[in-house]
């Protein structure tokens, strides 16, 4: 995993990646821990929450050029083949219609499994991977 590439891709973030972010806001605070520019992979996804098994891309336009659908396509079934769902979102979804993209959002959440806070169980081991 290169944790370079990883800062770069966080710092450089588009306005709908971060718009993205503040959308997730409510589920980040609540009970699930979602990551932005996370490797999965060979694959970098926009935002991941591993232990609900979800991916959330934010699609500008170089989505839908020549090849890039047939690219989303493999990418996606990698991520479902590993337990993924997988939701995209355009870029003008996330802008203009952010009520629609948190409704979406929290539906695919609502039967997913929660993270454990380690606050609620001070006397179990740091090492399990809550991701």
């Amino acid at each position: 995993m290169s944790t370079e590439l990883e800062k770069k891709l966080r710092a450089n973030s588009t306005p709908p990646e971060r718009r993205m972010w503040r959308l997730l806001y409510p589920f980040r605070t609540g009970e699930f821990h979602f990551r932005k520019q996370e490797q999965i992979g060979p694959f970098y996804v926009d935002f991941a929450c591993h232990h609900a098994g979800l991916v959330i891309e934010v699609d500008g336009e170089t989505h839908y050029v020549e090849g890039a659908q047939q690219r989303d396509a493999r990418r996606d079934a990698f991520l479902r083949g590993e337990g993924y769902t997988v939701l995209r979102f355009t870029n003008d979804d996330v802008m203009h219609n952010p009520e629609g993209v948190h409704t979406l959002i929290a539906t695919a959440l609502a039967d997913r499994p929660q993270r454990l806070r380690s606050s609620s169980h001070p006397e179990s081991s740091s090492h399990e991977d809550t991701r």
